[in-house]
C-alpha cells in the first residue's frame, strides 16, 4: 500500500467514526452520564438495591462506551498525524506497522458499529423472556430446557443480569415454562431475535428405539417498560391469586403465600411472580410485566399483528418455527427468517447466538 493510499484509508475510517458516534447519539450518552452520576452519590442511592443495581450498570455500559468510542477515534487520529508526517520518508517496516495498526483498528470498528442496529423504539429496555414447551412431550420439555441454558449463557456473556420470576419444571425432564427478566444495556434489542417457535431434529434420548424425533418449544420475549403511563387497568379486570412459592424465594419457600398470580380477564394475559421474597414485591413486579405485556398487546392491536403478541401463544408446533436445529442426520442451525445458518450447533447452544443476532437486526433494516 502506497503512502497517499494509506493516507486515504485512514481519512476514511474517521469519517466513519464521526459519522456512526454521530447516529449513536454519543452527546446524548455523556448527558445521561452527568445525569445520573449525582444520584449515585445520594445517601439513600442503596436504600433500593434492585434499582441501585440497573442505574449503576447503565451508568457502567454509558461510560464504557463514551470511553472506548473516544479512545478508539484518538487513535485514528495519532496514526493519520504519524502516515502524514512520514508520507515523505517512512521505511518500508514503519509504514508496513502502520498498515497493520489500520487493520486492528478497523476491526475495533466493526465490532463496535454493530450498535447502531439497535434503533428500535424499545431496543435500550430490558427484556421479559418467557419460554414454553410445545409439541414433543418429555423431548419438548428437554428442548426448552435446552433453550433456557442457551439464552441465560447468552445473557452471562453480554453482563446481564437474569432474575427467575415462575418456573414449572418437566415430569420427567427439562421445563414446561419458565419467566425471567433480563437486566442490561439494549437487552430486548439483543433478545428480540429469539421471540417465536424454535424446533428441534434429534435422536432421542428418552427414545428406547433411538428414533428421531422433532420437538418444539416457544420464546416470548417482549420489552420491560418501567413506566407505561397510557395503560389503565381496572381492579374488576383483575384477578389475582396468591399462593405459596415453590421454588425460589429464600427461607420463606413453601411457608407463606407469597407467590402472585394476575390475569387480565379481558384479554386473559397472566403473568406468574413467585421469585421475590414477599407478597407485596411478588405483585408489583406482575403488575409491571403485565403493564409491559398489555402495552405491546395494545400496540400490536392497533398494527393488526394481534396474533404476535396476544395472551393466547403461536401454537409452538410444525410449520411455526424461525429457527431449526438439527442434530441428527447433520448438524446445522437455519434461521428461517434470514437464512443465516451454521453447523456449530454445539456452540450456538451455548450461547454463542451473535451472528443472529446480528442477521436478524440487518433484516429488520431492509
Amino acid at each position: 500500500m502506497k503512502e497517499n493510499e494509506l493516507v486515504s484509508k485512514i481519512k476514511a475510517l474517521q469519517k466513519k467514526i464521526t459519522t456512526t458516534t454521530k447516529l449513536l447519539g454519543l452527546e446524548k450518552y455523556k448527558k445521561e452520564i452527568a445525569e445520573i452520576m449525582p444520584q449515585t452519590s445520594g445517601a439513600d442511592f442503596w436504600s433500593d438495591q434492585e434499582r441501585a443495581k440497573t442505574v449503576s450498570q447503565r451508568l457502567s455500559w454509558l461510560q464504557n462506551q463514551v470511553y472506548d468510542w473516544e479512545r478508539l477515534s484518538k487513535e485514528v487520529d495519532d496514526l493519520l498525524t504519524i502516515a502524514q508526517e512520514d508520507q515523505k520518508d517512512a521505511s518500508v517496516s514503519l509504514r508496513e506497522e502502520a498498515e497493520r495498526h489500520l487493520v486492528d483498528l478497523e476491526k475495533k470498528f466493526a465490532e463496535k458499529e454493530f450498535l447502531v442496529l439497535f434503533s428500535g423504539e424499545y431496543d435500550a429496555d430490558n427484556a421479559v423472556v418467557a419460554i414454553h414447551a410445545g409439541a414433543g412431550g418429555v423431548d419438548a420439555a428437554d428442548w426448552a430446557g435446552m433453550l433456557t441454558r442457551m439464552i441465560m449463557r447468552f445473557c452471562e456473556k453480554n453482563n446481564f443480569r437474569v432474575n427467575v420470576l415462575d418456573e414449572s419444571r418437566g415430569s420427567e425432564a427439562g421445563i414446561k415454562s419458565i419467566f425471567f427478566e433480563v437486566v442490561g444495556p439494549q437487552a430486548y434489542g439483543y433478545l428480540k431475535s429469539e421471540n417465536g417457535v424454535h424446533r428441534l431434529v434429534r435422536i432421542s434420548p428418552f427414545d428406547a428405539e433411538k428414533m428421531r424425533h422433532t420437538s418444539f418449544a416457544l420464546i416470548e420475549v417482549i420489552p420491560e417498560l418501567a413506566e407505561v403511563a397510557e395503560i389503565e387497568i381496572k381492579d374488576e379486570d383483575l384477578r389475582i391469586d396468591v399462593f405459596r412459592a415453590g421454588g425460589h424465594g429464600g427461607q420463606s419457600v413453601n411457608t407463606t403465600d407469597s407467590a402472585v398470580r394476575i390475569v387480565h380477564l379481558p384479554t386473559g394475559i397472566t403473568v406468574t411472580c413467585q421469585n421475590e421474597r414477599s407478597q407485596r414485591q411478588n405483585k408489583e413486579k406482575a403488575m409491571q410485566v403485565l403493564k409491559s405485556k398489555l402495552h405491546r398487546y395494545y400496540e400490536a392491536e392497533r398494527e393488526e399483528e394481534k396474533q404476535v403478541l396476544r395472551g393466547e401463544f403461536t401454537e409452538a408446533a410444525w410449520g411455526n418455527q424461525i429457527r431449526s436445529y438439527v442434530l441428527h442426520p447433520y448438524k446445522m442451525v437455519k434461521d428461517h427468517r434470514t437464512e443465516h445458518e451454521t453447523s456449530d450447533v454445539v456452540g450456538v447452544l451455548d450461547g454463542d447466538l451473535q451472528p443472529f443476532v446480528e442477521s436478524y437486526l440487518k433484516y429488520l433494516k431492509k
